[in-house]
């Protein structure tokens, strides 16, 4: 699929989706409880339909209101196939280690880049506890045969943090007690909202400088009723869009009648990339809060520095808005970037190179020169980040052609079609 973005002003009211972080972890929670979860508000992207799917293998009952709301029922069987978790490593990571949980001998698999990402962490932690593990070299498809029993073990945590979030998951059902020790553990937020999501089912962790976690067993997920609130990382794309493209340079601060508002931005739960705020208004935006509805003042951008290392997810964004901006702007933690999707900072050096802008990496930086782009094709390379970046490049030249451009279904499905909504020049371009 390709779409066409071209120069426009946007302007208008505009909902932020769901977060899918929270749902997958919402799902994973729900399956282990004993009893029926409400979720709320759901996020209904790829990666979410697939921990939907694969809770289900793994025994939950699923059921849908007609207010949309979902209605999960925990459960534990034996999967009669194994566990497809699409392109979603959130879930590869959450359910490998509750699949290990079940006692049942579990195969884990995954597509497309998925495929390439490693998953040989959870190796020594799971032989430590009392569970089987086999990969394809580190990769997938993995099998897992449990239970996990609990005990002490040591994990890696600089590739992500994923593999920490699966753990504290699993292991308050495990009979005894765990102790985790990590070393260079990266993107704290992401724990926080794990840690805030087992507050909610009414399961306790405890850890000291997120260096060791405690982890009592023969816990018990408590059912609960859960709002899945607005996903910042989405929203990022959203609000620098409104950042380079909106109407508001020339509206007052405050005024919902002129330039782009973004509702359903809460703060309840801890998310890494709810720390574009920040970087906005240290570019230069003026921004205003009401009741977790956004609208934005820009008079002028101004080149900024930015530490992306616990949130990598925001460096393809924070790319395009560098090239609004009046000066080379630095984007730190380019280390987090090659077990994505795609290898993010090669392919947005590349990419945007071919719309006349220019990336360079030094050490662990990612520098980015302001500049307008030209028309030109880039390619998504399968990586949902990249193809809305590529599209905020769209807004402010002749014409950016994204091939690719469906892979924004993993976390954003409606992304085209709420930046349409906004005034965006889009054409879908059919093959």
């Amino acid at each position: 699929m390709k779409y066409r973005v071209s120069r426009s002003m946007l302007s208008g009211r505009v909902s932020a989706p769901g977060s899918k972080s929270l749902m997958q972890r919402f799902i994973a929670a729900a399956l282990l409880g004993r009893g029926t979860t409400v979720l709320r508000n759901p996020q209904e992207s790829a990666d979410a339909i697939a921990a939907f799917a694969t809770a289900e293998l793994l025994g939950a009952d699923l059921a849908q209101d007609q207010q949309g709301n979902y209605h999960i029922t925990g459960g534990k069987m034996p999967p009669d196939q194994p566990l497809n978790v699409g392109e979603s490593g959130l879930s590869m990571r959450l359910f490998t280690p509750i699949a290990a949980m079940s006692g049942f001998e579990v195969t884990i698999t995954g597509e497309g880049s998925l495929l390439r990402r490693p998953i040989d962490a959870f190796g020594s932690v799971f032989e430590a506890m009392g569970a089987h593990i086999s990969t394809n070299n580190g990769h997938l498809p993995v099998t897992v045969k449990g239970p996990l029993t609990g005990g002490t073990c040591t994990l890696d945590g600089s590739v992500s943090s994923q593999f920490l979030s699966g753990l504290l998951m699993a292991l308050p059902l495990a009979k005894n007690d765990s102790t985790i020790e990590v070393k260079n553990l990266k993107s704290t937020p992401y724990i926080d909202m794990t840690l805030e999501v087992l507050e909610q089912f009414g399961v306790v962790v405890t850890h000291k400088n997120y260096e060791r976690f405690h982890i009592p067993g023969n816990q018990h997920y408590r059912p609960t009723d859960l709002v899945c609130e607005g996903d910042w990382s989405g929203a990022a794309a959203l609000l620098v869009a409104a950042a380079i493209a909106g109407s508001s340079s020339n509206a007052t601060l405050g005024k919902n009648d002129d330039g782009v508002v973004i509702d359903n931005l809460e703060t309840t739960y801890t998310q890494a990339d709810s720390r574009i705020t920040g970087v906005l208004m240290f570019a230069g935006a003026r921004l205003l809060n009401r009741n977790g509805s956004i609208s934005m003042h820009v008079p002028k951008l101004r080149g900024f520095e930015f530490d992306a290392t616990d949130s990598p997810d925001l460096f393809p964004v924070l790319a395009a808005l560098a090239t609004a901006c009046d000066r080379p702007s630095r984007i730190a933690g380019v280390h987090r970037l090659k077990h994505k999707e795609s290898n993010r900072a090669e392919v947005l050096v590349n990419e945007f190179s071919k719309a006349g802008i220019t990336i360079r990496i030094e050490n662990d930086e990612l520098i980015v020169d302001p500049g307008l782009p030209t028309s030109a094709e880039l390619d998504a390379h399968g990586d949902h980040r990249i193809a809305m970046a590529a599209a905020l490049l769209g807004l402010r030249s002749d014409g950016i052609t994204i091939s690719g451009s469906e892979a924004v279904e993993k976390s954003f499905p409606e992304f085209f079609h709420i930046l349409r909504d906004l005034g965006a020049e889009i054409r879908r371009i059919n093959e």
